[in-house]
């Protein structure tokens, strides 16, 4: 069984004996640490650990094309302003991993909009190069297959900032959805433009948000049901016009509030479900939400800094709704900086040796 094959199965509540064994990726600073205790410079990381992605992505570029042409606009020794592609001028530090500072936006409110709104239109040029290949290499990697869905929240917000996101919504809500809708088309435009050219079809749509914090999301569930729930369900629609039905999203922080949302427009794949300090778990989430939503990730990764006994006991805390379906275990996020290589490793073997 392939690990495609694995994951289908496990997802849609079929049979399965194992689970896969996943590494997403790590903090630039884990990676410098793993050097020192026995990491091979320059070495594929997921071979070295014998592990595989949690899925291959397909699909067109449906962010902003043409990009904003980047520019520095000051530089010292410690740090960078520059304006990004996304017509942001952040400050970046050379010597540490963290996110940027933004201090400015080319796109602040409502009037922006339509010049904006031209880098998100339908171009072939957004298939590039070589794209048919691409997809057979997707197809032939044994991995499951993720055609992007883009960002109905997530991408406005990086785009615009907190703030003026936060008045946009409520100043100009028709604008916002309006961003939302043209967001959504271009993401049918990438289907229609990638599953016809695929000879099955993708296992899941999937999209990035990261619109929670530590105290629930930055959009609110009124707001989600007038301006962005219409967008996901205009994904899902075509989505499932070519037998898709699974539609999912990346979120960090406590997205439980907007879960009952999601649901209803569609999104039934959760990723990562963290912890944190809101103590969230996939059993809770699985005990409220039912089965129609799927989990990926839950496990807590700070215990993998912890030692082996901690790890033995987070993994036998999951078991029972691996078991269940719906649901594959995988640290929740970055592998932070204070894991030891040994103690990551040693999780990777005790999740390679379940069976079920």
């Amino acid at each position: 069984m392939t690990t495609r094959e694995l994951w289908t199965n496990i997802m849609h509540y079929g049979e399965f004996d194992r689970l896969p064994v996943i590494h997403w990726t790590v903090w630039p600073e884990t990676a410098e640490r793993w050097k020192q205790e026995g990491l091979p410079e320059g070495v594929d990381m997921r071979e070295f650990l014998n592990a595989v992605p949690h899925w291959q992505g397909v699909g067109a570029n449906v962010g902003l094309f043409p990009a904003f042409e980047e520019e520095v606009l000051e530089e010292t020794d410690t740090y960078r302003i520059f304006r990004d592609g996304e017509g942001v001028v952040k400050q970046d530090w050379k010597h540490e991993s963290c996110i940027p500072r933004h201090i400015d936006f080319t796109l602040k409110d409502a009037s922006g909009w339509p010049e904006f709104k031209k880098r998100l239109q339908p171009d072939p040029g957004r298939l590039g190069e070589n794209f048919e290949e691409r997809l057979r290499a997707a197809e032939n990697s044994g991995f499951p297959l993720a055609i992007s869905t883009g960002s109905m929240m997530g991408w406005i917000r990086n785009w615009m900032g907190v703030e003026n996101m936060s008045y946009l919504m409520y100043d100009a809500p028709d604008c916002y959805a309006d961003m939302v809708n043209t967001i959504a088309d271009l993401v049918c435009w990438s289907i229609d433009e990638t599953i016809p050219r695929m000879e099955g079809k993708p296992d899941l749509g999937f999209g990035w948000e990261d619109i929670c914090g530590k105290t629930g999301p930055l959009v609110s569930p009124t707001i989600f049901d007038k301006c962005v729930a219409q967008g996901y369900r205009k994904i899902r629609e075509k989505l499932e016009s070519y037998g898709v039905t699974l539609l999912g999203i990346d979120s960090d922080g406590m997205v439980e509030p907007l879960i009952p949302n999601w649901l209803e427009a569609g999104v039934n794949v959760q990723f990562p479900i963290e912890p944190g300090t809101w103590g969230a778990t996939p059993e809770h989430i699985r005990k409220r939400f039912g089965k129609e939503l799927r989990i990926v990730g839950g496990f807590d990764k700070l215990v993998l800094e912890k030692g082996r006994a901690e790890i033995d006991a987070e993994i036998a805390r999951h078991v029972d709704l691996v078991k269940e379906g719906g649901y594959v275990m995988m640290p929740d996020h970055l592998i932070t900086p204070g894991t030891p290589l040994d103690n990551y490793r040693y999780y990777l073997d005790r999740v390679r040796e379940l069976r079920f």
